[in-house]
């Protein structure tokens, strides 16, 4: 059987990734597979941190004649056992394994407690109240008023 290693398309529409794999070389490109043997993620920013290849076993399948596609050629002579760029793939991979800090969105309002709202509400009813009794006040002086008027000039005849 003419083993090859190559890639295997996966993800969705727009968003595309490859698994490294060895196949038998009739198969279709995403058909049955011998062995999955590493990643490549074309969508990461940072290019050395692409490929994540299983180095042991690609020497394997090229020890007992798998010969890689073209693209896979380059990404084992990159980041394979003796790559050239292994150093910087490291370096590109540890910075993605650390953690992110993560610092939660500030809220446009400020979350108010239970006893805050029903303080809130008491001072509502509270000036509701006195609003209330502000205008039973100018009611009451509004009525006396011509009724003063009316006195007041009768007192000036007499």
């Amino acid at each position: 059987m003419a083993v090859r290693i190559r890639m295997k398309k996966m993800g969705r529409t727009n968003r595309p990734f490859f698994r490294v794999v060895a196949v038998d070389a009739r198969g279709a490109r995403d058909g049955r597979v011998l062995e999955y043997l590493g990643l490549y993620d074309p969508m990461l920013d940072d290019t050395d941190a692409r490929a994540t290849l299983n180095g042991a076993r690609i020497d394997h399948w090229i020890s007992v004649g798998a010969q890689p596609s073209d693209k896979v050629r380059v990404l084992i002579k990159k980041y394979g056992t003796n790559g050239t760029h292994a150093e910087q793939q490291k370096a590109a991979l540890a910075k993605y394994k650390t953690p992110k800090k993560f610092t939660p969105p500030t809220p446009l309002t400020k979350f108010k407690s239970q006893d805050e709202l029903e303080a809130e509400e008491l001072a509502a009813e509270k000036a509701a109240a006195e609003q209330a009794a502000a205008a039973k006040a100018a009611a009451a002086e509004a009525a006396a008023a011509p009724a003063a008027e009316e006195a007041a000039p009768a007192e000036a005849q007499g």
